[in-house]
């Protein structure tokens, strides 16, 4: 459980060196913090009394009512064909799953979802220029060796992307590290350090940076509050959301 006396030590920091540390961290003082820990006390307690749910991601429903009916759609890192099989259900899309665990192929093809099985840090060379109208790269590219080299195929290979990935600049994983001097697990980051296949960690505003000096747009944003998500705010959710879901285009 977070101790909320630390948390009294932003107030103590001037606004201006708040301001370098994060944007959003200029406006934000002592009690808005406490507020956040209080907040999510009462939402885990509401999730232990909860049912379970139905293992979709928080972003499937947004991904789907965002495709257009009858599109392309190249779904990298499918795991088990879920949000693929939903979009060729319910959205008529043509679509191809590309995975590296053969057992979520195994999966896929067992429920007559279009898959391969490759390591998407090879490249998709096997893809022309402008293959696809939609790309999706959902909770994947903090696991890949060479991100930024995929980022750049998505966008060759497909017209737009949708990616979504854990924000590690989140309140909680910042708090919890303060903290307790350890590498954070939460609900949304349920791992270790020896058991994680996160490699390459990023940020809101780290993804942002590299948009902006490779020539690409974020046209479109989500994030992941708590337990609601909402359009994306770009200076506050570098701080607040827990995950992220943007729709990227080349400018």
């Amino acid at each position: 459980m977070m101790d909320q006396r630390p948390a009294c030590i932003l107030s103590q920091l001037p606004a201006d060196l708040l301001a370098k540390a994060d944007d959003a961290l200029a406006d934000f003082a002592c009690a808005d913090l406490v507020q956040l820990v209080e907040n999510e006390r009462l939402a885990a307690r509401q999730r232990r009394t909860r049912r379970p749910g139905t293992g979709q991601r928080w972003q499937d429903r947004l991904i789907v009512d965002a495709i257009p009916p009858n599109a392309t759609v190249l779904d990298l890192g499918c795991g088990c064909g879920t949000l693929l099989g939903r979009l060729i259900r319910e959205k008529s899309v043509r679509g191809q799953g590309v995975e590296i665990d053969f057992e979520a192929v195994v999966v896929c093809m067992e429920n007559g979802i279009p898959v391969f099985q490759a390591d998407l840090d090879h490249g998709l060379a096997g893809f022309p220029d402008g293959a696809v109208d939609v790309v999706i790269l959902e909770e994947t590219l903090q696991t890949l060796h060479h991100p930024t080299d995929v980022l750049t195929e998505v966008l060759r290979v497909g017209r737009e992307a949708w990616i979504s990935f854990p924000n590690f600049a989140c309140w909680k994983v910042r708090l919890s590290l303060s903290l307790e001097g350890r590498m954070p697990v939460t609900e949304e980051l349920p791992y270790h350090w020896y058991n994680t296949p996160n490699i390459h960690l990023l940020t809101l505003r780290d993804f942002r940076t590299w948009a902006s000096e490779s020539g690409v747009r974020i046209a479109e944003g989500y994030a992941l509050v708590g337990d609601e998500s909402r359009p994306l705010h770009l200076e506050q959710d570098n701080l607040l959301a827990e995950e992220v879901l943007l729709r990227i285009v080349p400018e």
